[in-house]
């Protein structure tokens, strides 16, 4: 038997920002940035070592990150300092909980 959020033939509108939530998250390069960020600030030339990618492509993925809202940026002097957005972080674990924690 399907849950009540799931069905008809459409998905929610909730679910659908979940899954482009999801999809941004659930490449292992961005998956890493967050781990990364997830204590404190760092600036790119901490975060690009890490990565192990070309410079292009690990700008790629922080502005994916960016655009999608998860990590914020700000320029010190030359350098570019990048920190979670926490509130992203919990609204995504919030849906997940909301529509996959069986009801007691």
């Amino acid at each position: 038997m399907s849950s009540p959020c799931c069905a008809g033939t459409d998905i929610p509108p909730e679910l659908c920002s979940l899954t482009s939530s999801l999809k941004v998250i659930a490449e292992e390069h961005r998956l890493k940035i967050l781990c990364i960020l997830r204590d404190s600030d760092h600036c790119v030339c901490e975060i690009l070592p890490a990565l192990d990618l070309p410079q292009n492509l690990a700008s790629h993925h922080l502005k994916v990150l960016r655009d999608a809202d998860f990590i914020s940026s700000r320029k010190d002097g030359q350098k570019v300092f990048y920190s979670l957005n926490h509130s992203t972080i919990d609204q995504v674990i919030t849906m997940l909980n909301q529509h996959f924690t069986k009801e007691k």
